[in-house]
C-alpha cells in the first residue's frame, strides 16, 4: 500500500513536470520586444560558487520550479550576494525535497521487511510530506544566513577601506590612487570584491565609482552605494571627498558598535531560558530523592 501511494505520487509529479515543460507560460509581446532592445547586462562583479552533486541531480525539475515563480525577488537578491545561480539553487531545493519525500518510506520499508514494525499508511505519508517540505525550504534559510553574514562582512571591510582611503588622501594621493592603495591592504572575501570592482574599472577604463555602485547594488549594501556616490561627486564636481569619507567612516563605526551591542544584548536574553531550565533540572535532581523517600514512607 505504501509503495503504491509513493509510486502514484511520483507519477503525478512527473505528469505535472511534463505538462509544465510542454506548455510553458507565454511571454507578452511587449516584454519580448523590450528584451530584444535592452542593452547587454554587464557581468556580475561578485564571484560564483562551484556546483555540487545535488544541483546536478535536481536539474531536471528546475523548469517546473521556474514556471511556479520561484524564487521570489528577495531571495534572488540574496542569491546574488552569495554568488549562487538561480538554477543551481532551485536544483538543490528539488533534490532536497525529493530526498525528503523518499527517505521515510524507504526507512519504514526496511524496518517492515526486517519484521521490526508493522507497515502503516498515515505515518509514512505524513512524515514524508513534512520532511520533504522541511528539506525543500532548508536551502532558502541557508542562503539567507550566508547573505546576512556576507553583508556584515562587507560593511566591516568597507569601514576599514574608508579609513585607509582617508589616510591615503591625507598623504597627498589622488582619489583613484587612494582607492587602489586602500583596497590592496585588507584580506578576505569582501576585500576581494572591492579589489575586483576597482580592477574592473582599471581594465575597462571607466570611473571607479561605477563598478563600486554596481557591486553595492548586487550585494544590496547601501553603504557601498553611498561611497560610490561620494567618490563620483568628488571626481565630477571636485567636492571635498576627504571630509565626506571621514564622516562616513565615523558613522559606519558607530553603527557597527551599536549593532554589536544589540547582538550581545539579544544573546544575553536568549541565555535566560536555558539557564532557567538548567536551574529547574538541578532542583529536580537534588529534590527528587527527598520527595521519593517521603512518598515511600507514607
Amino acid at each position: 500500500m505504501i509503495w503504491a501511494m509513493l509510486l502514484g505520487a511520483l507519477a503525478g509529479a512527473g505528469v505535472l513536470v511534463a505538462l509544465k515543460a510542454a506548455f510553458p507560460p507565454r511571454v507578452p509581446l511587449s516584454e519580448a520586444l523590450a528584451a530584444l532592445q535592452r542593452p547587454a547586462k554587464p557581468a556580475p562583479v561578485a564571484d560564483a560558487e562551484s556546483e555540487g552533486w545535488s544541483a546536478r541531480a535536481g536539474r531536471v525539475l528546475v523548469p517546473a520550479l521556474l514556471a511556479l515563480g520561484l524564487p521570489n525577488t528577495t531571495l534572488r537578491q540574496d542569491l546574488r550576494v552569495v554568488g549562487r545561480s538561480v538554477e543551481r539553487h532551485l536544483a538543490e531545493k528539488a533534490a532536497a525535497g525529493v530526498a525528503g519525500l523518499l527517505i521515510p518510506p524507504l526507512f519504514l520499508g526496511v524496518l517492515t521487511a526486517g519484521g521490526a514494525v508493522d507497515g502503516g499508511v498515515v505515518m509514512p505519508v505524513a512524515g514524508a510530506l513534512l520532511l520533504a517540505v522541511a528539506l525543500f525550504l532548508a536551502p532558502d534559510a541557508d542562503v539567507r544566513a550566508k547573505a546576512r553574514a556576507r553583508r556584515a562582512e562587507m560593511r566591516h571591510a568597507l569601514s576599514v577601506f574608508l579609513d585607509l582611503t582617508v589616510v591615503s588622501l591625507a598623504g597627498g594621493a589622488g582619489v583613484d590612487q587612494a582607492l587602489h592603495d586602500a583596497a590592496s591592504v585588507p584580506r578576505g572575501w569582501a576585500a576581494n570584491q572591492l579589489r575586483g570592482a576597482l580592477s574592473t574599472a582599471a581594465l575597462t577604463r571607466t570611473a571607479p565609482w561605477e563598478p563600486l555602485a554596481r557591486l553595492g547594488e548586487e550585494l544590496d549594501v547601501r553603504e557601498l552605494q553611498e561611497l560610490a556616490a561620494t567618490v563620483a561627486l568628488a571626481g565630477s564636481e571636485g567636492a571635498k571627498v576627504k571630509a565626506s569619507l571621514t564622516s562616513k567612516a565615523v558613522s559606519m563605526r558607530t553603527r557597527q558598535l551599536t549593532d554589536a551591542q544589540g547582538a550581545a544584548s539579544a544573546a544575553t536574553e536568549r541565555m535566560t531560558l536555558p539557564l532557567a531550565v538548567l536551574f529547574m533540572g538541578f532542583l529536580l535532581f537534588i529534590g527528587y530523592p527527598a520527595v521519593s523517600a517521603v512518598s515511600n514512607g507514607l
